[in-house]
């Protein structure tokens, strides 16, 4: 059987899946409650999948692991590790309970609804409404890139029609079934990126004669490391900038409204156990994978695209580039791959991007009150509006990528995310003392940072000159990503303690969700 007839039946079975479990969901979604966060009653499988296929996209499977790979060698193993057991262990560990508890004491079903009513500010809510719509939408668009280059391998089709099949799938389900549908949907579509990712990952090894013999291959380039055996090293040629890989993209997500969105949907403390193992083996499993693969992409130098203005390889290419020669059978899974991967991160995206806008900018400003049914409405409204919006911004970028803007606020959108929310969304789950001045404060500090590593990128300004601390810095948005989000950990302590506390006895009740008894059995916890 031909690849395109293989692949043209796996997606259309895909599809189908996703179109029936849109209309499964419909049940769920019929009030703001449900809508949003699937009545706050979604179990460990889907609340574990639905976290770990929002994190990882096609943006890791094709952009990062190509990249990455390509800089650190296998090295960049250790990005996959970071993301499983920073950004998935020790995120549910840290923000799981607290997160689900508080919001619910606090009603509050976005980020910015619950800075709003947990530092009770309303213009925090409003400004933080606004970061998320700046700062998402490009992000978003971002999820589209690497498409091109693997449906390549088997259609001969426009990237546009690529990019309008995925966008129209997508936004059905989500506007049908909410909060629920995109979790049944995120589960079906992790087991699909648990098993191609392996299935991948081997296939690539046997054609390179196994793991020791690919092993070997690599050890004996030089590449631009400079010295023999870089690029199967421990560390790899660079481990200050691996670092700075590894917290960005493990620790940032701490940060990410569609990230933490995940712990408040969550059922019980049982779920959250179960939670984060399944996360914590999802993300071993498929970053690490991903980041393992791209880590032998320098074997195939001679056949990677290269960027004629820069010399270095067209980053996007080099995972395609890896498949091009692999069984039918494996391009097929890893079409479908990669498809799972982008629709599941683009659902929760855009279900963040509306709920947000709806729940935390068009209700406060409405002069009535405004039924769950219209809430409903209006962030169905605003799916199909910034799906559209991301299409357009990825066909516009790919007809024009002379257009540098677009591709660089994608670069710097997680690191303003992450800088501006991951402190004062983390302190005020734990500390009574942190205090809105604080949080407006690392507000300002994360997009100024991501707004000034946009200026300097755009406008090709050479950093060299500004000494070597602040050059390294704004070398990369990577670089500035993971500045923005320590000094927001540093700033938001040091501004409360010299700027006005919050109401000691409305802190006092917020906080006196974490102190209610319940009973539980022994078996879950043993009596002291």
């Amino acid at each position: 059987m031909s690849k395109e007839v293989l692949c043209v039946i796996m997606l259309a079975v895909f599809f189908a899946v996703m179109i029936y479990v849109g209309f499964y969901s419909r049940k769920h979604a019929s009030d703001v409650d449900g809508f949003v966060l699937g009545g706050r009653g979604v179990g460990p499988w889907l609340t574990a999948f639905a976290f770990g296929t929002s994190y990882f996209s096609a943006v890791i499977f094709v952009g990062y692991a190509g990249q990455f790979g390509w800089n650190f060698g296998l090295a960049s193993t250790w990005a996959g590790l970071g993301n499983a057991f920073i950004g998935s262990l020790l995120a549910w560990n840290v923000l799981g309970r607290r997160t689900r508890v508080m919001t619910q004491h606090l009603d509050a079903k976005t980020m910015p609804d619950f800075f709003g009513k947990r530092f009770d500010s309303v213009p925090l809510k409003a400004a933080a409404s606004i970061i998320v719509f700046i700062f998402l939408i490009p992000y978003t668009a971002s999820l589209y890139n690497g498409l091109s280059s693997l449906f390549g391998l088997v259609f001969d089709i426009p990237y546009w029609v690529v990019i309008a099949v995925m966008a129209v799938l997508t936004g059905f389900y989500v506007i049908f079934g909410g909060y629920m549908a995109t979790a049944i949907n995120d589960f079906i579509q992790g087991i699909i990126m648990l098993f191609g990712i392996c299935a991948v990952i081997g296939a690539v090894l046997i054609e390179n004669g196994g793991l020791l013999e690919a092993t070997k291959s690599l050890a004996s380039i030089t590449g631009d490391a400079g010295w023999q055996g870089a690029y199967a090293s421990f560390l790899g040629p660079d481990p200050l900038a691996l670092l700075f890989v590894v917290m960005l993209t493990s620790l940032g997500t701490w940060g990410l409204p569609q990230m933490v969105g995940k712990f408040y949907a969550i059922k019980s403390e049982k779920d959250i156990h179960k939670g984060t193992v399944i996360s914590t083996v999802f993300a071993i499993i498929v970053a690490g994978g991903c980041y393992f693969l791209g880590g032998f992409g320098r074997l195939y130098s001679d056949k990677v695209m290269i960027n004629e203005t820069t010399g270095k390889p067209l980053f996007d290419t080099i995972v395609p580039t890896m498949l091009a020669t692999l069984p039918s059978i494996v391009i097929a899974v890893v079409i479908v791959l990669v498809l799972s991967a982008s629709m599941s991160t683009l659902s929760s995206l855009v279900l963040t991007s509306s709920s947000t806008f709806t729940l935390d900018v068009i209700k406060p400003a409405a002069k009535q009150e405004m039924s769950d049914k219209k809430q409903v409405s209006i962030m169905r409204f605003f799916i199909v509006f910034f799906i559209l919006v991301s299409a357009v911004i990825a066909i516009f970028k790919d007809a024009h990528p002379e257009v540098t803007f677009i591709a660089q606020m994608m670069g710097v959108s997680w690191g303003a995310l992450a800088g501006a929310f991951l402190a004062p969304f983390l302190y005020g789950l734990y500390w009574k003392g942190v205090t809105k001045t604080s949080a407006a404060v690392c507000f300002v500090w994360g997009c100024s940072v991501a707004a000034l590593q946009l200026i300097v990128t755009l406008g090709g300004v050479d950093v060299s000159g500004w000494g070597a601390v602040l050059g390294y810095i704004f070398k990369s948005s990577i670089n500035s990503g993971v500045v923005a989000m320590v000094g927001g950990l540093a700033i938001v302590p040091l501004i409360s303690m010299v700027t006005k506390k919050q109401d000691e006895g409305e802190v006092r009740d917020i906080f006196a969700c974490y102190d209610e008894t319940v009973t539980i059995t022994k078996k879950s916890s043993l009596q002291e």
